[in-house]
């Protein structure tokens, strides 16, 4: 089904917020399109789902990590987990772009195919197109798409690299997955990577001593709060192939959640990772020069965190100032 199906944007939302697919599909897709008139009709899509809804009992969850590190087995198995508790779970499958088409490659897609006979999970891959930080432009509206529509939204990034810790900016809880042995995780610590992870995974314990080892090097290393505050990161030991783990996982995954709520982060974080989303987009089309003419990055940032006008739009506004400038 096309958006078109769908005779208005409040249609296409409220069908979104009953978790309806083909709704889900059109409405992706829609935010994908980058024609003038389909970002119009997707900023008045986002404007009706931000409508007095910030979503505090949904959670958005990042799970990123070295390739090899068994990401995506690790996801398929939680999703198990969240489904046998009843939890509608949508996908953000982040891969690696083509270096032919640009487009993505699909493995993610593929790798989690067993989800596709559960009418409770929803899996969109979509290509990195070669942006830094693991994630394409795209990530954030369509995550706010997803959480009108799920309970629980993942995003799996392309393999992390040094600089690539923007999943940390956009999501409530982060998820880092070390690959056992690899020597990369002690690396990571190292560059400062792991300063943003909530939740420190150490997958396929069943490795052995291998994992062991990488286990403790890592709890000796970090065994610190998180920056945000109140929050000791845990360092956490799984195997996604024989299923060991991953209700743990799940359970501290949902602890860090409501520890958000608790404290009332969760609203003002969402506001940040938005005002983070339209900052570095605009900087990435006019520059720094543009970010100045806006006031400054400080204040820019400062403003977008206060306004409550919705993603897309507000997005927009400031394209149009600068392009006059």
């Amino acid at each position: 089904m096309q958006q078109s199906d769908y005779k208005t944007s409040v249609n296409l939302a409220a069908a979104v917020s009953k978790g309806d697919r083909p709704a889900l599909a059109a409405a992706l897709n829609l935010l994908d399109d980058q024609r003038a008139s389909a970002r119009s009709k997707a900023a008045e899509l986002l404007a009706q789902l931000q409508l007095n809804q910030e979503f505090p009992d949904k959670h958005l969850i990042g799970i990123t990590g070295p390739p090899g590190a068994g990401k995506s087995t690790l996801c398929a198995a939680l999703i198990s987990v969240w489904r046998k508790r009843g939890l509608r779970v949508g996908v953000l499958a982040v891969d690696p772009s083509s270096p032919i088409s640009g487009g993505a490659l699909l493995g993610d897609r593929l790798r989690m195919q067993t989800s596709y006979e559960d009418d409770g999970v929803f899996v969109r891959s979509l290509s990195s197109r070669g942006q830094f930080g693991g994630l394409s432009a795209e990530v954030w509206p369509m995550s706010v798409v997803m959480l009108a529509g799920f309970d629980i939204v993942l995003i799996e990034t392309v393999g992390v690299g040094q600089r690539e810790a923007d999943i940390a900016r956009l999501c409530d809880t982060t998820c880092y997955v070390a690959q056992p042995g690899s020597g990369d995780s002690v690396q990571f610590l190292k560059a400062g990577i792991l300063e943003v992870p909530h939740i420190l995974v150490v997958n396929k314990e069943d490795m052995g001593n291998v994992a062991r080892r990488t286990l403790a090097e890592l709890k000796a290393a970090l065994n610190r709060e998180h920056p945000d505050g109140d929050w000791e990161v845990p360092v956490l030991a799984t195997s996604a192939t024989k299923h060991a783990g991953i209700e743990t996982l799940a359970d501290v995954i949902h602890q860090h959640h409501n520890a958000l709520k608790a404290q009332q982060k969760l609203v003002s974080r969402r506001r940040r990772y938005q005002s983070y989303w339209i900052h570095k987009r605009l900087q990435e089309e006019f520059g720094s020069f543009g970010i100045e003419q806006l006031g400054g990055e400080q204040l820019l940032l400062t403003q977008l965190e206060e306004n409550e006008l919705d993603l897309l739009q507000h997005y927009e506004s400031l394209r149009a100032r600068l392009n006059k400038v």
